[in-house]
């Protein structure tokens, strides 16, 4: 089945939701207890519902549309994530209730006999490629047909015409799925490729012992799968070849993308959380593993590569089909525990020691539903010693140029980098590898990644699997929770890729990309551990995510802070007019960081023009006109300075001497400094000082822009900052009524001062001119532009304001 075209699991399903379970049983089509037929009104309601079809299938576009928007609203700030969402908080008063957990009697679940007069009965194979069909033969399927010691198995669901038939071929039917008697069909929607799951059960039963998890285009070069993936693993590892594996040196490292180690750096897998995209430099060394236990093989795809819709629809004009190639002479890569990468469902080999991971969720949506048990199967897989294993091109796929669902990434884009995190964490103590899958499955249920319809669906599964003769593997100790053996000079193996032409907004990719990825490499190297803190005073659900989007590709992580907390969105709570107080809280959470960034949001920072800025010194706007000024006390009449001048004196006269001496040095006891503090960086070594100086103002009301620069002047002298690092700022105390922040900014200044971003509209505007410096923005310019067209689109067709759509 197409990537593109998958049609949402919940299509087929969702109109029945209200309709009592069947009691029919499990053996004739539609009876299906938990996906019951569409619902049936009386004849009039029909009538209307075929007279208007077209509005309805709008309206219903517009909402799914909405649903998106809503779920990427949601952001959560895991470390220079664009897009990660934590949907576990729970709304609604009092604590939700607890999910049920399955009560499975492993050693009673009696064996499902195939009954002796079903078709293929008799049938035995040992190699399958399991495919799903919506549509008439493919010439792709005939080919798949004909590969030699293979067997092709084609599932089909309610899209797939009546009659289909391909000779070589066996088809599963609806009809012929009902009649199984496998428990998982019970889960199955009608319309959906995940109806593949049955066609896994299907064989397993027949004698599988290897399964190519393929779609219905997947072309293989020479028709022999034997020479692109290993079939035979054989019952040890000592008869087998060592593998490249990723190093383990870093173990925060949690994530790559195998595509750079294939030629194509800029190109990433759909289900790469997108603030890994990049990280495009190839490898300073691997590591070796011994071969036998690449128990999940991923191939990679000439032709039209598993990209998702961020890719697909910024790398090249509409009218162009993609033709990428990877490197097929790059050794294949494995993947130590503690790393993974995405896993699809139309280019993967499963050896009989994973085919419980066979089983794709049925609460996601369809784009996610592969990549979610690709992660899921990877963190069970280190419980049995497995890995996964990249490959070189296996198949060729032809891009027939058809839009991707994007809505229908939600659940990639949304959750994946907190998905990735919290299996890399999970552990359990259940004794069988079923009970562990179970526990995990319930474990994702809880924290929202799936629902309890996919607890009760792997219940099923596992029993299914006990039924048809499948035999768990037995389980092996974790590598991720023994101290990681120090990698030796010896250990160090070296690979270089090449450096494959691609596309980048219809423009080769050789030397133009090559030099504006190599660009984001450098301003992510040189600000990878810094952390930005910024305080929005816009609408936070209007702006935080995008925000995210746009400096999360650069810092090590972006904290939101605003007067108003939202958990959704994990923006935190904090009065700018005391802001300082907070930073310590941070500083301390981020305890590894070089240094941190504190920004308003009615500013914009250049990142491009701070590279010669030294991260070891002090930067703030001291040497800009307007926003650096000092105000005599003696003379001053405005009580506000006075009572303000009075807390700073009381401060630094009760300041230890080096605090004092330095303040008293550079502005002595007469005046004092007012900063508007919008933009300002505290290197590591200051991080205690400025937590002793907020110590030591304590409960007074000194307010953040007579704070900042007291801190400052008392930390260090002004001799010693970086000040000509924000020498160059353009600020602006106002601008005049008819000009535009257009009209005053600079992509050759560090930072812009003012820009007003309430919305996506004022956000697409400041991308559209940051992209000057940073031409890879212009991604994200597309990604904010499908944000706001279907917030527009719905509301235009439901005839309400944005405001009350995000009520």
């Amino acid at each position: 089945m197409l990537v593109q075209d998958r049609a949402s699991p919940h299509a087929a399903a969702a109109a029945g939701q209200n309709q009592k379970p069947s009691s029919s049983p499990r053996g004739a089509p539609g009876a299906d207890r938990r996906h019951p037929r569409p619902f049936a009104k009386n004849l009039d309601f029909a009538s209307w519902a075929s007279e208007h079809s077209s509005k309805l299938l709008l309206l219903l576009f517009a909402v799914a549309s909405a649903a998106a928007v809503f779920l990427l609203r949601g952001a959560a700030p895991d470390a220079a994530a664009l897009l990660c969402v934590d949907r576990s908080a729970r709304s609604g008063s009092g604590a939700p209730a607890r999910l049920p957990y399955p009560d499975v009697a492993w050693s009673k679940v009696p064996p499902l006999a195939i009954a002796a007069g079903s078709p293929f009965a008799s049938f035995r194979a040992e190699r399958w490629i399991v495919v799903a069909v919506s549509s008439p033969p493919t010439a792709a399927l005939a080919a798949l047909a004909r590969v030699k010691g293979w067997q092709l198995l084609a599932v089909g669901d309610s899209r797939t015409p009546a009659g289909w038939e391909l000779k070589g071929a066996i088809f599963l039917s609806l009809e012929l799925q009902a009649q199984l008697g496998y428990r998982s069909v019970d889960f199955l929607p009608y319309g959906s490729h995940v109806r593949k799951t049955a066609g896994y059960l299907f064989a397993i039963q027949h004698g599988a012992k290897v399964i190519f998890d393929a779609d219905d285009r997947a072309e293989v070069p020479g028709n022999d799968l034997g020479k692109h993936f290993d079939v035979d693993l054989g019952s040890g590892v000592t008869n087998h070849p060592v593998l490249l594996q990723y190093s383990h040196a870093d173990p925060n490292r949690t994530v790559v993308n195998p595509y750079v180690h294939f030629g194509q750096r800029s190109v990433w897998p759909r289900g790469l959380p997108l603030d890994k995209v990049g990280e495009v430099a190839h490898e300073v060394f691997y590591t070796e593993v011994f071969s036998g236990r690449q128990f999940i093989q991923q191939g990679l795809s000439d032709g039209l590569p598993d990209v998702d819709a961020v890719f697909y629809f910024t790398r090249k004009p509409q009218t162009s089909a993609f033709d990428l190639r990877f490197d097929s002479e790059a050794p294949k890569v494995a993947l130590p525990q503690g790393m993974m990468a995405p896993v699809n469902s139309y280019n993967t080999l499963f050896q009989s020691p994973a085919f419980w991971g066979l089983m794709m969720p049925v609460s996601v949506s369809s784009m996610a539903a592969d990549v979610i048990r690709g992660y899921w199967a990877q963190r069970i897989l280190w419980e049995i010693g497995g890995y996964v294993a990249f490959y070189p091109p296996t198949i060729y796929r032809k891009d027939h140029i058809q839009a991707y669902p994007f809505a229908e990434e939600k659940d990639l884009h949304v959750n994946v980098g907190r998905l990735i995190k919290f299996l890399n964490e999970w552990r359990s103590n259940k004794r069988t590898l079923f009970e562990k899958i179970l526990d995990l499955s319930y474990a994702m249920a809880e924290e929202a990644f799936w629902t309890e319809q996919d607890v009760r669906l792997t219940a099923a599964w596992l029993q299914d699997l006990l039924a048809v003769g499948y035999r768990q593997p037995r389980l092996m100790s974790l590598e991720i929770d023994r101290q990681r053996a120090t990698i030796g000079e010896g250990d160090m193996k070296e690979f270089v890729p090449k450096k494959l032409p691609s596309v980048h907004l219809g423009v080769d990719e050789i030397g133009t990309v090559n030099y504006e990825i190599g660009n984001l490499i450098k301003w992510r190297k040189n600000f990878g551990n810094v952390v930005m803190i910024m305080h929005v005073s816009g609408p936070v659900d209007r702006t935080a995510l995008e925000w995210r989007l746009l400096y999360g590709r650069i810092f090590k992580t972006v904290i939101i802070l605003a007067e108003q907390s939202n958990a959704e969105l994990a923006v935190e709570r904090c009065a700018l007019s005391h802001a300082y107080k907070y930073l310590p809280k941070v500083f301390e959470r981020y305890s590894g960081a070089d240094g941190f960034v504190f920004l308003q949001d009615h500013m914009i920072l250049n990142y491009w023009n701070l590279m010669q800025a030294d991260k070891e010194k002090l930067w703030i706007t001291n040497k800009i006109a307007h926003s650096w000024v000092s105000v005599p006390l003696e003379t001053n009449k405005e009580e506000w300075f006075v009572k303000q001048g009075a807390m700073v004196k009381q401060v630094i006269g009760s300041s230890p001497v080096h605090f004092q001496t330095n303040y008293k040095e550079s502005m002595g006891e007469d005046k004092i400094a007012f900063c508007g503090s919008e933009l300002f960086y505290v290197p590591r070594r200051f991080v205690e000082d400025f937590g002793d100086l907020v110590g030591l103002v304590g409960d007074l009301d000194l307010h953040h822009k007579i704070a900042v620069p007291m801190f400052f002047l008392a930390m260090d002298s002004p001799q010693n900052f970086d000040s000509d690092a924000l020498a160059g700022t353009v600020f602006k105390n106002q601008l005049p009524a008819n000009a535009t922040f257009s009209s005053i900014y600079t992509a050759q200044a560090p930072a812009v001062f003012p820009v007003k971003v309430m919305n996506e509209i004022d956000f697409i505007k400041v991308i559209r001119l940051m992209s000057i410096g940073d031409p890879l923005l212009m991604e994200l310019l597309f990604i904010s532009l499908l944000l706001y067209i279907g917030v527009s689109l719905v509301t235009r067709l439901l005839g309400i304001s944005s405001v009350q759509l995000s009520c």
